[in-house]
Formats: C-alpha cells, structure tokens, sequence
C-alpha cells in the first residue's frame, strides 16, 4: 500500500487495468482461434470468411499490444516516480533528524537505507513486480479459461494446489526472514569498513591490523552464510516445482490420448478446445513456480520499503518559528541563558542544571570545565542541536525557540571541536554561497595562518578529497575558522579550535581573535587555560551548574577560586 501511494494511486490502477486488458485480449485471441478451427472445415471455406477471422485476430493482436505498451510505459513512469519519492522522502527526513539520532544510529546502518535499499526500489523491485503482475493475471486467465472449457482439469489440479500451497507457505516465511538477516548482516561490513578508514591511522599505531582484518572477516562470513543459505533454499523451491510440472505435465498428456479413445464419460469437448486446453494447462505448474518465486522476491524486495518507511517516521527537529529575523541581526551579540535545564536523554541526568548567566555583546568570554561539566551542550542548546526541557535561551532579547531553526543557525557562526570539509573545491568549502570575493577569503586564510598551506596545495581551486583528507586535523580546524570568520556574524562559537595545533600555532590564532573578532561575541570552549587567560570574562562550570564567573586576571589572583586551582594544575 504504501509503494502503490509512492507509485502514484492513478497510475497504479492504470497498471492493474491495463494488466488485465492484456490478458483479456491474449485470451480473447485463443479462443477466436479455437473458434475458428471448430467452424471452419476444408469442404466450406470462403474468401470472406477468412478475411473475417484475419480482421478479428488483427484486432486482438492490436489491442493486446497496445494495453501490453501502456503496461510497460506506467510501469516505467510509476517505479521511477516511486523511487523518487522515496529517495527525496527518505532524505528530507535524515537531513532534518535531530543530531541524537545520528548519535544513536551507526553511520554503516545509514549507509546501507541510501545504498543497497535504494538500489532495490529502484532497480530490482519494480522489475520483480512487474513478473509478478504478470504472472498473477496470467493465472487468472488460465483458471478463467479452464472453467470455461473443461472442469475436470481444475478438479485434478485440486490435490496438487495443496502441495503447492504447503511448499509455498514454507519457502515463503523462510526466504523472508532469511532476506531480513540478509539485510541486517550487511549494515555490519559497512560499519566496519568506515570505521577502519576512518580509524586507520590509530589502527597502525595499536598494531591492530589482525583484530580488524578478523572483525571485517566475520561480518563478511556472516553475510555470506545468509546470502548462501537464501540462495538454497531458492534451489530446494526450484527443484520441487519441476518435479511436481513434469508430473502433472505428463498426467494430462495421458488423460489427453485415453480420452480420445472415447473410454472415458467426460468429453473432451471440441478440438479446438481441447488443443486450447492442453496448451493452457501444460504451462500452469510452470506458471505457479514463476508466480511463488516473484512473488517470494517481491515480498523479499519489499523488505527494502519497510526499512525506508522505519527512518522515514524518525523523530524531526521542529523547523517552524513565528519569528522572522533581519538580515543584520543579531546586532549587539547579547547572550543570555535563563534557567535552562537540558537533558539529552529522558532517562540520563541532566546535562545543564537550572544554568543561568549573561553575556554582554562584544565580549569574549571562554567556557571551562572538566569533562562532562557540560560546556558543549551550552552550545549545544544555543543552536538548537538538542531541545531544553526548561528555560530560555535569548540572543538580544530574542527566544532562540521562537526562531525558525534554520534562520537561527544562519545567522551564528561556529567552528566546531571535530572540523569537517566537504568534497568538492576548496573555495565552496570556505564560501559555499559565494558571498565573498577571492581577496576577501585569502585575507581570512591569512588571519588563520593557512594561506602558505594553500599557495603551495594548488590555491582557491583545489579539490578536497572526502572529509578534507587533503590537510591534516589542525589545518582543517584553520580552515573552519576561516570559513566561520567570512561568515561576519556578530556571534562566533569556538569549540576548542586550538585542541589540534600546536602551542605556537594557537598562540597566533588567539591573537587573531582578539584583534580580527572586535566587536564581536566569541564564545570559546576551552581545554587549555592559556586560551582563556586574557578573556574578558569566563564561566566554569562543574556537572551542569554555573560554579564560577569573573575576569580571569581577578579570578587569579584570588587563591581559594576554582580558576586559580585550575591554573595551579595546569602548571603542574
């Protein structure tokens, strides 16, 4: 059903319609000539009759081809347009996912809906679908066709539709859950492969090689016993069908010569329609294998929609907002959290506790903590990346919740804790909406102390490789902050942008923020003191709460404050 709405309702009972006009026509067409071959004799044959019969079978055969091509065209057009949808509709939902969604699901488990699913319900499903209509509307004109020209031959077939329903339901329920393990044991080798790429350098410095290369060859021999075993049992189906065509086959051909000795009760009928009998049940068994394996396959195939359909009723971040921003704003870069709670979980403690604080605009001020105080989940609830359970978040006096998510991050800047480069040219990746020109993004490259890194690369038009694999972690990390400073908004968030540099390096880049960021708020998650050391204010936090605020050359020379004890130890 839910295919068939993808598909288009329409077109789908186009489809159906045209399916059984075909086969009305095919059969239509054999018993005109099974007619014919009773009426007419040798002594008694007319021009004009046979001009007749000609005309008749023509029409037939025109009608059968043309309710044949509007089949195949809607078939076409309805399986493209359903693989569209579901691809646009599978897509629109994970781009919109909240991000603990991806923090839940594995990356190789995505990987597997938008590849090997997708390829079913583009290529292979519709295909298999098509058998089948075909297959169904071909054994409805044959049992049509029997009753209409001899009983007897539905009433032999009787015993053998049980066996055939019984080696049906058998292979059915096990080729359908062997096609599930056969798609759950895929996800697996995706992961695992992304994660020894993506890991591979801290691999060989573990000298794990072995343990990997054995966890990537179990999840491949698992997925080839599934694949295996469907393959047997497809097999196992095969065989029993041929066996059960060949007898039934033979049965009928036996009946066929007895009868014509005149010793049986039941009559055969005319010629004609016995030769229209014979010819339409010697295939039927043939037919109902076909029929079982399509339709076998289609419900294996349709197990690719049902995986679509689970991530297309995945939670959504909610988009709307009744408040529309100017192209300027913020204008001051007022922060102000009050009473915020945010949980990331229902069942998990909170991550920020009743946290209160305000940051002025045009102020820097650094976040410190220790790990799981919860410095980036303040970010976190600032873009909206995880709803607050309670509080408000306002930037110059506005609720951030009233704000369409999409304008709100629009219009802040970040640079966050793991970079990320997009393959494709390096000046889309700094200026994806060429809003600046070449001068004002080497300027920004100079700022960041990357621009001889990218002279000597190839310049503004070099290909980035996957993931920007073409520089290193703190180069990446550079180039962020280049592309958060053309951004010119009047808040900018760093995530401990300085955590892959080195110290001289960093040392350069605080300067650059404290001199290019002027009149901006920048807001920096810090691990190293010496980031936040000429801040114009910090905030530490310790489990969710606010435990201390204040300039930090003040908050220094105060020996019992909880940022002189974190110098302390950082000195050690």
């Amino acid at each position: 059903m839910s295919y068939a709405a993808f598909t288009g309702w329409f077109i789908a009972v186009i489809i159906c319609l045209s399916a059984i006009l075909m086969q009305a026509s095919r059969n239509g067409n054999d018993l005109w000539l099974s007619y014919w071959v009773d009426t007419t004799t040798e002594d008694s044959q007319a021009s004009y009759s046979m001009s007749f019969y000609l005309a008749i079978l023509c029409l037939f055969c025109i009608m059968n081809s043309f309710f044949t091509l509007v089949r195949a065209f809607s078939f076409a057009f309805g399986g493209l347009q359903a693989a569209t949808k579901v691809h646009n509709r599978l897509l629109n939902k994970l781009i919109n996912a909240p991000v603990q969604f991806f923090d839940q699901t594995p990356g190789g488990r995505i990987l597997n809906r938008l590849s090997s699913d997708l390829y079913t319900i583009d290529d292979s499903l519709p295909f298999i679908m098509n058998i089948l209509l075909a297959n169904f509307v071909g054994l409805l004109g044959i049992a049509i066709i029997l009753s209409y020209v001899q009983v007897f031959f539905l009433v032999l077939l009787l015993p053998f539709w049980y066996i055939y329903s019984r080696l049906q339901f058998f292979y059915r329920s096990t080729s359908r859950e062997l096609r599930r393990l056969d798609s759950v044991s895929r996800s697996p080798i995706y992961t695992s492969f992304t994660e020894t790429l993506d890991g591979s350098s801290t691999i060989r410095a573990f000298k794990s090689e072995d343990f990997f290369f054995t966890k990537f060859s179990d999840n491949l021999t698992l997925y080839q016993k599934t694949s295996y075993t469907e393959t047997v049992a497809s097999l196992w189906l095969s065989l029993r069908l041929q066996l059960l065509a060949a007898f039934i086959i033979s049965f009928i051909a036996l009946m066929a010569v007895v009868g014509s000795q005149g010793s049986l009760p039941v009559s055969f009928g005319t010629p004609g329609l016995v030769g229209l009998a014979l010819s339409y049940a010697a295939p039927i068994v043939s037919l109902l294998g076909s029929f079982l394996t399509s339709f076998t396959e289609t419900e294996k195939e349709m197990v690719s929609i049902e995986r679509a359909l689970q991530y297309m009723d995945i939670p959504q971040e909610e988009q709307a907002g009744s408040l529309y921003l100017n192209p300027d704003w913020p204008k001051q870069g007022v922060i102000e959290f009050q009473n915020v709670t945010l949980k990331y979980m229902p069942s998990l403690p909170p991550a920020l506790c009743n946290l209160s604080f305000k940051i002025e605009g045009g102020k820097q001020v650094g976040i410190i903590g220790r790990t799981g105080a919860g410095k980036s989940s303040v970010l976190n609830s600032l873009f909206r990346l995880t709803p607050i359970c309670a509080g408000s978040i306002r930037v110059d006096g506005m609720d951030i919740q009233n704000i369409p998510v999409r304008e709100l991050r629009t219009h802040l800047a970040i640079v966050p804790q793991s970079p990320f480069l997009f393959e494709g040219l390096l000046r889309d990746n700094l200026d994806p909406f060429k809003m600046n020109d070449d001068s004002k993004i080497w300027d920004a490259l100079e700022k960041c102390h990357v621009k001889e890194e990218v002279e000597v690369a190839g310049g503004l038009d070099i290909l980035v490789k996957e993931g920007g694999m073409s520089f290193s972690v703190g180069q990446r990390q550079l180039l962020c902050l280049a592309r958060a400073l053309l951004r010119s908004s009047k808040v900018l968030c760093l995530d401990e942008c300085t955590a892959s540099v080195d110290i001289q390096t960093a040392s350069l880049l605080q300067k650059t923020i404290s001199s290019e960021c002027k009149g901006m708020t920048v807001v920096t998650i810090a691990h190293r003191i010496s980031t936040v050391i000429n801040m114009d204010n910090i905030l530490i936090l310790d489990h969710g709460n606010l435990a201390e605020q204040g300039n930090p050359q003040i908050l220094l020379k105060d020996v019992t404050s909880i940022f002189s004890s974190f110098v302390k130890a950082s000195s050690l």
